[in-house]
């Protein structure tokens, strides 16, 4: 597969934030513009580095004044993975964020017992009140969530149907999703969008993919959108290591990668898929880009 000339995509879930770009971040961020990566979303996952992120994004929005960039956008959260560092006093400092400087989404939140010790009982109770008082939120500030569910999708779908958040009016994205067939089709049903990343493109993928066609088939390519994760889920003809043998940083000049591969699994023209990806992230999103 070779790849195509560009076309004009949002990356909806990144974390170009973390220090281990700051060498190269201009570099990287001018090099996802030329691939056509117009707008990028910095998403939290833990209150200490909220600062941190709306500082990259004052820096990357500089350059992309100067068209050297993609915009940046911020979404605040707390990440289920980390919930024992997150404190009530957070939670606080997240709604003082939300009143006085509105975020584009509140993500990543969710549900996550992919180890043994986020199982433990106390924990995962922690998990799901995060998880509920974010959401609440989510209502109180007419916001959508990108949400983290891992290992817990029945959960967390049970969480969502009892709350007050309605997808269908405010958005929201299931980022990075890893879940089945039926899975797919509930969290579409409820109204988000289903996050595809590099994962996409290992044929290796045969849950994912088969998850992706299930949901599409039921409701169309409306239900998806696409992101890099970067710095993880690297897609897989972009794999290189360094000289200790570890994978480097995926980025968000890969996005295309994700299109072309989700292109070639839905059999979809990637020129046709990239502006309908387009018009599912801000219909997620609430913006108008």
């Amino acid at each position: 597969m070779s790849q195509q000339p560009s076309f004009a995509l949002i990356d909806t879930h990144t974390h170009f934030d973390e220090p281990l770009f700051h060498k190269r971040r201009t570099l990287e961020a001018a090099t996802a513009l030329s691939a056509g990566v117009h707008h990028l979303v910095l998403v939290g996952y833990l209150q200490s580095h909220f600062d941190r992120m709306n500082q990259v994004a004052a820096v990357l929005n500089d350059l992309a004044d100067q068209h050297q960039s993609p915009r940046a956008h911020i979404a605040l959260g707390l990440h289920p993975f980390y919930s024992h560092q997150h404190q009530l006093s957070h939670l606080e400092d997240l709604a003082t964020r939300l009143e006085h400087s509105r975020p584009l989404a509140i993500g990543e939140i969710g549900l996550d017992t992919f180890t043994a010790e986020l199982k433990q009982p106390k924990i995962f109770a922690k998990q799901q009140q995060f998880f509920s008082a974010q959401l609440d939120l989510a209502v109180q500030y007419q916001l959508p969530v990108m949400l983290h569910i891992r290992k817990a999708h029945a959960e967390a779908l049970a969480l969502l149907k009892a709350h007050d958040y309605d997808a269908k009016a405010l958005g929201g994205i299931a980022h990075s999703f890893s879940g089945g067939e039926q899975e797919a089709k509930a969290f579409v049903n409820l109204g988000f969008k289903l996050g595809v990343t590099g994962q996409v493109t290992n044929p290796n993928a045969k849950k994912l993919r088969r998850a992706i066609q299930a949901a599409v088939a039921d409701f169309g390519l409306e239900c998806l959108v696409i992101e890099t994760d970067c710095p993880d889920m690297t897609p897989i003809m972009c794999q290189k290591k360094d000289d200790h043998d570890r994978i480097l940083p995926n980025v968000p000049a890969n996005l295309p990668w994700v299109l072309l591969s989700l292109s070639e699994l839905l059999n979809v023209a990637p020129a046709d898929l990239a502006k309908q990806l387009w018009q599912n992230s801000n219909r997620a999103l609430h913006t108008n880009w």
